[in-house]
């Protein structure tokens, strides 16, 4: 695939614009407090960017355009999902979590179930946020190999070297005011996108008749596929079973509840009110932001084949029509779609924002996972990092340890649905802190300290062992697990 002078002009535009944002932002930031909360003073929409700066991000984008081409509108659960946990975040968590006057999501379980806990938490739901950082090293990996000619290991490089840039010099300032830079700059392009499938294909059945058509070209060699079992792949909610989709959206939900990088958001906040509307437009936001990346997979299904399918229709001698175009991989996609179906400039903002916002949202998850590990384990190990200097130097080099080794992590997961790393770091995230953290929310003094930490460590086993074995989601027996070790600590009187 070649890109014109125009897409590059564009890309750079929108790379030049993002980074200023985030260099500007770091004139902000004179203390630990400015570079993990923004120091209490944000407004609406930087809580939004805040949120929204890592919630939309490589899963929410390429993965979701990459599991569209596959399962069609099942993909949409990701977004739906990470709409449902802002909607709770916004009803139910704002003002417990304000008012605890902790700085960590773990930081309130410490104060209710005491430092081992916070300490396993932290290290568990860590974790699963590095599993998501993983994913959007791959997504942007993916998108810089579909574009210039370049290996794996250079490619995720320059995108860890982006990230690093970044958040170590603007910390929660840059993800936030730089996060809505990116929104605007996503709204459009992804409307944009939306707009340019339907108008392409006559509509959403339009859509999915070109998709019917390819599917059958595929599968004639060995027998025609009916239009119902087309359309019950495709455009269906359940096309990967009730319980994997379901599964998948309540890790989303409950890891959004439980993951530090949103709750900076709303410890930035100047007020309750603030918090919340910024978590309520975020989710308004992410909904139609998810639906057009699956259209945008939705079409490429039906107009584009893998180069794995190309070979195994040489293998039977069939050609495919001159309109047909081949991708190497399903992660190709998004950015392909943009490169070929829209204007080359317009193209190269949409390519730059893109790679923007996986940028963005893997900078705020190393920047929340960078500062549960400072706060819940660092600073108990040595508590001279309490003094605002040495924190803020010790975090800016646990974000350059984590992209690294990030980098060699994505290579053993080159070939997964990014997606599905999504959903696995949103389940450890949930497994491991939601049930402790609503608990000591919620339910103080009634449930030992003891019990909890055997919830954290059985739900979590339980929920690799059931991802591995079993065919439904392992979020479901994580959860039951931790939640049979909290019951089983349960005191009827405070």
């Amino acid at each position: 695939m070649s890109i014109s002078f125009y897409h590059i002009l564009g890309i750079v535009l929108s790379i030049v614009l993002i980074e200023v944002v985030g260099v500007v932002s770091s004139k902000k930031v004179k203390t630990a407090d400015d570079f993990n909360r923004a120091g209490g003073r944000a407004g609406t929409w930087v809580v939004c960017g805040t949120i929204m700066g890592t919630l939309i991000g490589g899963q929410s984008t390429v993965g979701t355009a990459q599991l569209a081409f596959s399962y069609g509108i099942s993909a949409w659960w990701f977004t739906l999902g990470a709409a449902l946990g802002c909607v709770f975040l916004a009803i139910g968590y704002v003002i417990p979590l304000r008012k605890s006057g902790c700085t960590t999501l773990l930081e309130v379980v410490s104060k209710e179930y005491g430092k081992k806990a916070e300490v396993l938490g932290s290290l568990l739901c860590s974790l699963g946020m590095f599993v998501s950082i993983v994913a959007q090293i791959l997504s942007a990996s993916a998108l810089l190999m579909t574009l210039f000619p370049m290996k794996f290991y250079l490619a995720a490089a320059i995108s860890c070297l982006i990230m690093m840039i970044y958040v170590v010099f603007g910390g929660l300032w840059s993800a936030g005011i730089g996060g809505i830079v990116k929104l605007i700059l996503l709204c459009i392009s992804t409307l944009a996108g939306g707009i340019i499938v339907l108008s392409l294909t006559d509509g959403y059945h339009g859509l999915m008749t070109a998709i019917e058509e390819m599917i059958g070209t595929l599968v004639e060699p060995y027998g025609r596929v009916s239009q119902e079992n087309i359309q019950e792949r495709y455009n269906n909610l359940f096309a990967r079973g009730a319980a994997k989709d379901v599964g998948s959206c309540l890790s989303v939900i409950l890891g959004v509840l439980a993951t530090q990088s949103y709750a900076q958001g709303i410890w930035a906040a100047k007020t309750d009110s603030v918090a919340r509307k910024g978590a309520m437009i975020s989710a308004v936001l992410t909904i139609p932001i998810g639906a057009a990346c699956v259209l945008i997979g939705l079409y490429m299904r039906g107009h584009y084949v893998t180069a794995e399918e190309m070979e195994a229709l040489a293998v039977v001698g069939k050609t495919l029509p001159d309109n047909i175009g081949v991708m190497t991989t399903t992660a190709q996609a998004f950015p392909l779609f943009i490169t070929h179906m829209m204007p080359e400039f317009l193209g190269g903002i949409v390519l730059g924002t893109l790679l923007i916002t996986i940028i963005i949202g893997g900078s705020g998850l190393t920047l929340g996972s960078s500062t549960i590990l400072v706060r819940d384990v660092f600073m108990k190990i040595n508590p001279s990092l309490r003094d605002s200097s040495k924190n803020l130097k010790v975090s800016r080099l646990t974000i350059v340890v984590i992209l690294l080794m990030s980098v060699f992590v994505a290579a053993t997961f080159s070939g997964s649905f990014i997606n599905d790393l999504g959903f696995l770091s949103m389940g450890l995230r949930a497994t491991a802190v939601f049930i402790p953290l609503t608990l000591a929310l919620f339910l103080p003094k009634r449930f030992k300290y003891q019990w909890i930490i055997i919830s954290i460590i059985a739900g979590t086993v339980a929920l690799f062992i059931s991802q591995m074995l079993l065919s439904i989601d392992g979020i479901f027996v994580g959860l039951g697990v931790a939640l049979v070790c909290c019951l089983l600590g349960f005191r009827y009187t405070s």
